[in-house]
């Protein structure tokens, strides 16, 4: 597999966002200061709580097949490959990871059915987008630790997204469940998210490879990342975790992340988290941004130097 250096990008933006320009502008900075040959584009649905068993992909506050389209002609116009990757977000603000319902199914009660009936439909409409915009890659799903065991209605789910994009499918699991999905074989490429502790990346690495190796599927990150907040380094998945604002922090695990990429070539792919599409600050505010968009920032040049290293 060849090596797939993506960042993400536009997640979370509504729907008309690429009306405008800023989007475009932003697109073409992304790939001129980082070197990434690839982005990521989520497409994030909604659902009210973690047990809610509707969710919403036709909102105002979710990009549509004409967004999908603009961002993938222009991405491919600049020569970078796109993943197409389908997302749920509860408006509640608690994390996707806790959805659950009863098992076995609880009568008058939300059930595992009617929330994977939605969700497989969301994902067979992200499935669609795919295919009729060329999509290199498609993800099924992101950071769903709660749903995980159901490995039926997963195998299920995989099958029917099949029926509709031919290209390459993955599934994003969380940090440290790469190794407990057991329908690993039901897809193309294992990918999870490394936000991983700046003094356990070797340790993880290496689990990650024998989960990989195990499953007899390539491996990549489908995200990774660390803002740039002081004590970020120890706990990069915590978005609201942190100190003052440390750039210097950032950079410092990007260099020992891209550094660990290049020991352990049997990954093949990242997904920096994440570029904004409509929302990107100057240039010169980077300092003052404690968030994980690496843009104005020292570990956007350290990712310029990675996209070399793998170049050579």
């Amino acid at each position: 597999m060849e090596f797939i250096n993506a960042y993400t990008f536009g997640f979370c933006e509504k729907r008309g966002f690429t009306r405008g320009v800023a989007w475009r502008r932003s697109l073409e900075t992304m790939a001129s200061s980082t070197g990434c040959n690839a982005i990521i584009l989520p497409v994030c649905a909604w659902q009210e709580h973690p047990w809610s068993t509707e969710i919403v992909s036709d909102a105002p506050n979710v990009m549509d097949e004409a967004d999908v389209a603009a961002v993938c002609a222009h991405a491919k116009a600049l020569g970078l490959k796109v993943i197409l990757k389908a997302m749920v977000n509860c408006r509640d603000g608690a994390w996707r990871a806790f959805i659950h319902f009863f098992d076995p199914p609880v009568p008058a009660e939300p059930c595992w059915a009617d929330w994977f009936a939605s969700w497989t439909a969301h994902v067979c409409r992200v499935a669609d987008m795919a295919r009729e915009n060329a999509a290199d890659m498609l993800c099924v799903g992101c950071e769903m630790v709660g749903t995980d065991a159901r490995e039926g209605e997963w195998r299920a789910l995989i099958r029917a997204v099949r029926e509709r994009y031919g290209g390459p499918i993955t599934y994003n699991c969380d940090k440290y469940q790469e190794d407990r999905v057991t329908w690993w074989d039901a897809v193309d490429v294992i990918s999870s998210s490394g936000y991983y502790p700046i003094d356990r990346l070797d340790e993880n690495f290496e689990r990650i490879r024998r989960a990989s190796e195990a499953a007899n599927r390539p491996f990549m990150f489908m995200e990774c990342g660390c803002p740039a907040r002081e004590g970020s380094q120890f706990r990069p998945n915590d978005w609201r975790f942190g100190g003052d604002r440390s750039p210097e922090t950032q950079r410092e695990w990007y260099e020992a992340f891209t550094s660990a990429l290049l020991k352990h070539g049997f990954v093949r792919g990242t997904g920096w988290w994440d570029w904004p599409a409509t929302r990107l600050y100057p240039e010169f505010a980077g300092p003052d941004d404690d968030g994980y968009c690496t843009w104005g920032k020292p570990a956007n040049g350290t990712l310029k130097q990675f996209a070399a290293e793998l170049a050579k």
